[in-house]
C-alpha cells in the first residue's frame, strides 16, 4: 500500500546498488537467501497529475504565482472581517482564472494519460513455460524475453539474444529517437545466437550484469554470464547488444530480446527529463511591476487609514448624529479597528493588481504560438518540415536577441557531403570522371588515363571502405549475386550511415574501383577493380568525441592482422611514424583553406604475439564493469600508435541557402553573431569568410593555440590594445578550443572585453561543454544580455538549453537538438522571419498586453480612493460589487486578448526587408522604466479626469434629470464607471495598427455588450440578488442629456491629450519604425478602416486625414492580400 502511495504522489525510491542484476527469463538462484532486486514496472508515465493529485498539487502551483496569492489572501480579509465589498468581488475573478487555468492544464494532461495508455496497452508477445504468451506492454517485467517482428518498435529496453540470421545481428532504425534514419547494426553475443527457436531459449541459463539506468542513448555497460554444461562464459555488453525502446526493427524478420530497461527507467523516458525553466525578460518585468503596484496598494491604503483618522479627530466627524456607535464599537481596541480599517482599505483598492493579467498573457502565448507553425514561410517544401514550438513561453523573448551561437556543419551548411579531393602518399588527387586523377594532370594525359590502380592508392581505398560504420540496404544483398542484375549491369549499391562523410567517402571509393559490397556475418566484402576480397572484422575501436578518431582489426585474406585508423589530423599525425606526413600535413591545411572537411588515414601490421597481447587487453576492458570508459580508452591508446600514414580526404560541405543574406541582416538587426565549431582552424574560418560571417576588409584576430596561461594572456592584452588603437576597423575573433579554457580559466574579464569589441567571433575546435560555457559566459556578464543558440546536433544540446532562446535545425544530424529546443525550424534562413517577424510582433503585442492591463486597472481603482475623500473614508464603494467582478472578466478583456494575437505595428514584408527596425525593441525597449511610468502616469491622468470631470459637470446641487431629480452616489459611480469603460476601449483601438473584422467585432461589441447588460441588470428586479441597489440608475443615467454630454465630453478629454503627444512623437522625434509606418503608406500599404483611411482627392479635411493616417499606422486585412501580390521592392 505504501509503495502505491508512492507511486502516486510521483515518488521513485532510489537504487542502492551502482549495477543490476538480471536473471533471464527470471530464473532465480534456488540457494541461499537471495532477495531480488525491485525494478520499474514497464509503464511509461509522461502524464503530470493523477486523479488523486490534482485538485491538491494544481492548486499548489498556480498559488506560487504571487498575483493569485495575494487574491487569495484578500478574499480571507473579506471573509473573516467586515468589508466594504462583497467577498465575491474577490472571490469570483480568482476562480475564474483558477479554473480555466486548471481546465487548460487538466485537458492537456488527459491528452498525456490517454496517449500513455495507448502505449501501456499495446500487445506484445513474451517467452513463458516454454512458450510465446500474449500480453501487454505494461506488463512486461525486466528479466523477461520478448519476442519482436519487422517493422515492430522495441517495447522496452532489451538485450539482444538472437534473431532468424545465424550471426545474430539485426538492423534497426532509431529515428523517434534521435532522428537518425539509417540502419544501425546490433548483435547477439554467438552462445546467445544460435538459440533461434521459443524452445531453446527456455532452456537458457544466463545472468545479465549491467549500469543502473542513464539517460545517454549511446552508451551501455554490462556482461552476460551464460551457464554451459559446466562451464560459464563471460562476454562483454555494449551499445551495440542494446536496443532501445522507441526504436524499429527493420530487414529482419524478428528477433529475441532480454527487458533491461522498463518503463520509466528505459533511456526514452529518461530523455523526457524536463528541461530547466526559461523565464522571459517580458515575465520579469511584470513580476517588478506588480511589486511596485502592491507598493502603491499599500500605500493608498495606509494614506486613507491615516486620513481616516485624522478627520475623525474630531468630535462631529467621529459619531455624527446620524451614525451612532455602539457600546462595543466605543470600548475595541484601536489597534484593532486601525489593522481592521488598513484591511477593508486594502480589500477596496485590491483590484489595481490585474488578477486576469496572469491568464491572458498564458492565453496569448498559447494561442500565439500557432502562428508559428502555420507560418509557411517557415515551411520547408523539400522535407516537407514546418517549423516547430516546443515552449510557447518565450514567444516575445524572439524579439529581444542580442547574440546568437550558431553551430556550423548542418546549420549554415547542409551536411550533404561530396568528395572533392584527397591526399595519397604526399600526392594530391581529384576524382575526374569517376578516376582518380593526380593533381596536375588531365584525363587525356598519358598518366591520367590509367585503369590501374598503384600499391598505395588501393591501400588508401581499401581503408576508407573498411574502416566505417556503413551499412547496404538489405534489399540488395539478399541476392546470391549481390548487387547485380541478370543482365550483367551493376546497379549502384544504396549506403546508409550515421555519418555523411563516412558515406562520401565509401561512394567515392566506389566510383573509382574499390567498393564495398556488405558484411556477411563476421566477415566485410570488397571488390577491387571488380576481384573480390573478404577480411574478417576482428575488432571495432569505436568513434569518440575525446580520442577523435575510429580504427578496425581486420584480417586480410592473406592472413594479415591490420589497423586501420581514421579522424581529425590532429589525433592521427602525432601518432604516425611513417609515411608522407609533412607533405600530407601541407595538404590539410590547403584542403581546410578551401573550406573542404578533412581527415586523415593511416594503418598498422600486427605481429602474430602483439595481436595476441591487443586481444586479451581489449578482452579484460571491454568485460569490466567499473571503468569501462576509461580502461578502453587507455587501450585504444595503446594500439592506435606508431602508425603509417596513408593520407588524407578533402569533403566538401555545401552551405545552405541564404546563409550570407541571413547572417548580414542579423549584423544589421544589431545581433551579434558567434559560431562555435568542432572544426579545424582553417577549415572553419574559410567557412566563416564564404557565408559572410567574416568579411574580407574585417581584422582578423587570432588567440589559438595556446598551451598556458602567460601566454594566452599576454595574446590577450595585445589583442585588447590593437583594437583599442584600430577602434575604426571591424575585428573578427578567432579561438580554438584549448586557448578558450586557458581564457576563461583566469582572464575571463579581459576575454570578454576583447570579444563584446569584436563585430564577429570563431570558436573552433570546440566540445559540446565548451560551447555551453561560452554561451554561460555571455548570458551571465554584467549587460546580460539576451542569447540565442542554434544547432542540428546532439553535441549542440548544452549550448540549446544553456541559451535564453535554443533553436533546432531539422537537419540529418538527429533529432535531439530539436526535441531539447524551444523552437525548430528546418533552415538557417528561417531565423530572420522567426526574429524579424515574429519576434517583433510577439514583443510588441505582450508589451502593450502588460501595460494596458495595469493602465486600466490604475484607471479602474484611483476613482474609488479619489471617491474616499467625498465620504470621509468611510470605505463606501464607488462602484456596484458586480461591476467590481466584471470589468477584468468581461468588459474590458477581449480587445486586449485579441490585439495580442493579430496587431502588425509594421507590415511583416517591411520588417524583414528593414532589420534594423528590430533595433528598436531590443533591450525591453517597450517595457523599461519609462515606458511603464508613462502608461502609469496617463492611468492617473485618465483615472482623474473621469472623477473630477464627472464631479464638475454634475456640481453639487444641480439636478440632471428632467423631473428633478438628484443624482444619487449610485449613479455617480456609474457615470464615472460607464465613462472609464468607454475610455479604457477606446485606447485599445488608437494602440491598434491592423484591423479585423474580428478586432472590430470585440472593441465595439465590449461596449455594446456594457450597455445592454447594464440596462438588463438595472432594469429588472432579480429574485436571487440579496440588494439591488442599482435598480433602475442606469436607465435614469441614460435618459440625462447631461449624462451623455459629459460622456462625450470627458472621453475626449482624455484621449486628447493621448493623440497629441503620438502626433508630436511622430513628427518631432520619430522612431525607425513609425518612419516605416510611413514608407508603407507611401508604398501602397494603406490602411482601408473607416476610422483612417480617406480618399486621395484633395479636401478641406486632407490635412487632418493625412495627419490621422500618419498617427494610427494602420493596415487593412483587405488592403494585406492586394500587397502579397506585389513585389518585396514595392514594400520597401
Amino acid at each position: 500500500m505504501l509503495r502505491w502511495v508512492r507511486q502516486q504522489l510521483g515518488f521513485d525510491p532510489p537504487h542502492q546498488s551502482d549495477t543490476r542484476t538480471i536473471y533471464i527469463a527470471n530464473r532465480f538462484p534456488q540457494h541461499g537467501h537471495y532477495v531480488p532486486q525491485k525494478f520499474a514496472d514497464n509503464r511509461i508515465i509522461s502524464s503530470k497529475y493523477t486523479v488523486w493529485n490534482f485538485v491538491p498539487k494544481n492548486l499548489f502551483e498556480q498559488f506560487r504565482r504571487v498575483a493569485n496569492f495575494y487574491f487569495l489572501i484578500i478574499f480571507l480579509v473579506q471573509l473573516m472581517i467586515d468589508t466594504p465589498t462583497s467577498p465575491i468581488t474577490s472571490g469570483l475573478p480568482l476562480f475564474f482564472v483558477i479554473t480555466v487555468t486548471a481546465i487548460k492544464q487538466g485537458y492537456e494532461d488527459w491528452l498525456r494519460h490517454k496517449a500513455d495508455n495507448e502505449v501501456n496497452g499495446a500487445p506484445v508477445y513474451v517467452v513463458r513455460s516454454g512458450g510465446l504468451v500474449k500480453t501487454r506492454s505494461k506488463n512486461i517485467r525486466v528479466g523477461d524475453i520478448v519476442r519482436v517482428a519487422k517493422d515492430e518498435t522495441f517495447p522496452a529496453d532489451l538485450v539482444l539474444l538472437s534473431s532468424d540470421r545465424v550471426d545474430g545481428s539485426c538492423h534497426v532504425t532509431t529515428a523517434s529517437l534521435d532522428g537518425e534514419t539509417n540502419l544501425k547494426t546490433h548483435v547477439a553475443v554467438p552462445e546467445t545466437a544460435v538459440l533461434q527457436s521459443v524452445a531453446n531459449l527456455d532452456k537458457l541459463v544466463a545472468v545479465i550484469e549491467c549500469q543502473q539506468p542513464e539517460a545517454d542513448l549511446y552508451r551501455f555497460v554490462g556482461r552476460i554470464t551464460v551457464s554451459q554444461q559446466t562451464e560459464e562464459i563471460v562476454r562483454p555488453l555494449g551499445p551495440e547488444s542494446l536496443l532501445l525502446r522507441g526504436a524499429r526493427l527493420k530487414n529482419t524478420k524478428e528477433i529475441f530480446g532480454v527487458a533491461v530497461y522498463t518503463g520509466m527507467e528505459t533511456k526514452m523516458a529518461l530523455n523526457y527529463k524536463s528541461k530547466s525553466q526559461k523565464r522571459s525578460a517580458v515575465e520579469k518585468s511584470m513580476n517588478s511591476f506588480l511589486i511596485i503596484y502592491l507598493i502603491i496598494l499599500l500605500f493608498e491604503a495606509i494614506l486613507s487609514t491615516i486620513l481616516k483618522y485624522a478627520w475623525q479627530a474630531e468630535e462631529k466627524w467621529d459619531e455624527p448624529w446620524y451614525n451612532g456607535k455602539t457600546e462595543h464599537e466605543r470600548n475595541s481596541s484601536k489597534i484593532l479597528r486601525f489593522i481592521s480599517d488598513f484591511l477593508a482599505f486594502l480589500v477596496l483598492y485590491n483590484f489595481i493588481i490585474p488578477i486576469s493579467l496572469y491568464v491572458t498573457v498564458e492565453m496569448q502565448k498559447f494561442l500565439g504560438s500557432f502562428f508559428i507553425g502555420w507560418d509557411l514561410d517557415l515551411y520547408h517544401k523539400e522535407t516537407n518540415q514546418r517549423a516547430q514550438v516546443n515552449t510557447s513561453d518565450l514567444n516575445e523573448e524572439l524579439g529581444q536577441v542580442e547574440y546568437v551561437f550558431t553551430d556550423k556543419t548542418g546549420t549554415l551548411t547542409e551536411n550533404e557531403m561530396q568528395f572533392r579531393e584527397c591526399s595519397i602518399n604526399g600526392i594530391k588527387y581529384q576524382e575526374v570522371n569517376g578516376k582518380l586523377t593526380p593533381e596536375g594532370f588531365s584525363e587525356d594525359s598519358p598518366d591520367g588515363n590509367r585503369h590501374s590502380l598503384m600499391r598505395e592508392e588501393e591501400l588508401f581505398l581499401k581503408a576508407v571502405c573498411l574502416c566505417h560504420t556503413v551499412q547496404i540496404n538489405a534489399d540488395q544483398t539478399d541476392g546470391a549475386d549481390g548487387p547485380w542484375h541478370a543482365n550483367g549491369i551493376a546497379s549502384p549499391l544504396e549506403y546508409y550511415a550515421s555519418s555523411p562523410d563516412e558515406k562520401a567517402l565509401v561512394e567515392a571509393a566506389s566510383r573509382v574501383g574499390v567498393v564495398f559490397t556488405g558484411t556477411s556475418g563476421d566477415s566485410m566484402e570488397v571488390k577491387s577493380l571488380g576481384k573480390p576480397e573478404r577480411y574478417k572484422l576482428l575488432h571495432v575501436l569505436e568513434f569518440d568525441p575525446n580520442r577523435r578518431r575510429m580504427s578496425v582489426i581486420v584480417e586480410s585474406p592473406s592472413g594479415e592482422k591490420l589497423l586501420f585508423t581514421k579522424g581529425a589530423e590532429s589525433s592521427i599525425l602525432p601518432r604516425s611514424k611513417s609515411g608522407e606526413i609533412d607533405k600530407t600535413r601541407i595538404h590539410v591545411d590547403e584542403f581546410a583553406l578551401k573550406g573542404l572537411r578533412t581527415l586523415c588515414i593511416a594503418y598498422r601490421r600486427f605481429t602474430p604475439e602483439e595481436y595476441q597481447e591487443i586481444g586479451k587487453r581489449l578482452h579484460e576492458a571491454r568485460t569490466a564493469l567499473q571503468q569501462r570508459e576509461e580502461r578502453l580508452a587507455d587501450v585504444f591508446n595503446f594500439i592506435e600508435r606508431d602508425l603509417e600514414l596513408l593520407g588524407a580526404t578533402g569533403v566538401e560541405d555545401k552551405l545552405q541557402e541564404k546563409v550570407q543574406e541571413t547572417i548580414e541582416a542579423l549584423r544589421v538587426a544589431g545581433i551579434k553573431v558567434w559560431v562555435l565549431t568542432g572544426d579545424k582552424h582553417e577549415t572553419a574560418v574559410s567557412v566563416s569568410l564564404s557565408c559572410g560571417h567574416f568579411h574580407r576588409t574585417m581584422n582578423i584576430l587570432e588567440l589559438v593555440q595556446h598551451k598556458s596561461d602567460s601566454t594566452c594572456a599576454e595574446q590577450l592584452r595585445q589583442l585588447a590594445k590593437r583594437i583599442k588603437e584600430d577602434h575604426v576597423i571591424q575585428h573578427g575573433l578567432v579561438v580554438d578550443g584549448t586557448s578558450l579554457s586557458l581564457a576563461l580559466r583566469e582572464h575571463e574579464k579581459l576575454f570578454m572585453e576583447v570579444c563584446k569589441n569584436c563585430s564577429a567571433v570563431l570558436c573552433c575546435r570546440m566540445a559540446p561543454l565548451q560551447k555551453a560555457k561560452v554561451v554561460r559566459l555571455l548570458k551571465t556578464s554584467p549587460e546580460k544580455p539576451i542569447t540565442l543558440a542554434i544547432g542540428d546536433g546532439a553535441n549542440d544540446v548544452s549550448m540549446i538549453q544553456e541559451a535564453h532562446v535554443g533553436i533546432g535545425i531539422m537537419g540529418k544530424e538527429g533529432r535531439q537538438a530539436v526535441r531539447n529546443s524551444d523552437y525548430a525550424i528546418a533552415r538557417f534562413k528561417f531565423l530572420s522571419k522567426l526574429l524579424f517577424v515574429h519576434g517583433h510582433f510577439y514583443y510588441i503585442r505582450i508589451a502593450t498586453l502588460v501595460q494596458y492591463f495595469f493602465y486600466k486597472n490604475v484607471c479602474f481603482i484611483t476613482p474609488q480612493f479619489l471617491y474616499q475623500f467625498f465620504c470621509l473614508f468611510s470605505q463606501q464603494t464607488l462602484y456596484d460589487s458586480v461591476y467590481l467582478t466584471l470589468y477584468n472578466i468581461c468588459f474590458t478583456s477581449l480587445p486586449v486578448l485579441i490585439y495580442s494575437l493579430f496587431e502588425q505595428n509594421v507590415h511583416p514584408h517591411v520588417l524583414q526587408s528593414k532589420p534594423v527596425l528590430y533595433r528598436d525593441i531590443s533591450k525591453n525597449a517597450h517595457l523599461g522604466f519609462k515606458p511603464f511610468l508613462y502608461w502609469t502616469i496617463l492611468g492617473f491622468f485618465h483615472a482623474f479626469v473621469f472623477f473630477y470631470g464627472s464631479y464638475l459637470l454634475m456640481g453639487e446641487d444641480t439636478s440632471l434629470l428632467g423631473n428633478g431629480q438628484m443624482f444619487g452616489n449610485w449613479t455617480f459611480g456609474t457615470l464615472v464607471f460607464t465613462v472609464m469603460v468607454i475610455t479604457v476601449t477606446m485606447k485599445m483601438a488608437l494602440e491598434t495598427h491592423f484591423w479585423t473584422w474580428i478586432n472590430h467585432f470585440v472593441t465595439w461589441g465590449s461596449i455594446v455588450f456594457y450597455f445592454i447588460f447594464s440596462l438588463f441588470y438595472g432594469g429588472i428586479i432579480w429574485p436571487f440578488l440579496h440588494t439591488q441597489d442599482m435598480y433602475f440608475v442606469f436607465v435614469q443615467l441614460l435618459s440625462s442629456g447631461s449624462a451623455w454630454f459629459a460622456i462625450i465630453l470627458i472621453v475626449v478629454a482624455c484621449l486628447f491629450i493621448d493623440v497629441l503627444k503620438k502626433v508630436l512623437y511622430r513628427h518631432l522625434q520619430p522612431t525607425s519604425t513609425e518612419k516605416a509606418q510611413l514608407t508603407e503608406a507611401g508604398s501602397g500599404i494603406n490602411c482601408l478602416d473607416s476610422m483612417c483611411c480617406f480618399s486621395d482627392g484633395e479636401t478641406a479635411c486632407t490635412s487632418v486625414r493625412r495627419m490621422l493616417e500618419r498617427l494610427m499606422g494602420r493596415c487593412s486585412p483587405t488592403r494585406v492580400n492586394s500587397v502579397c501580390k506585389v513585389t518585396e521592392e514595392t514594400c520597401i
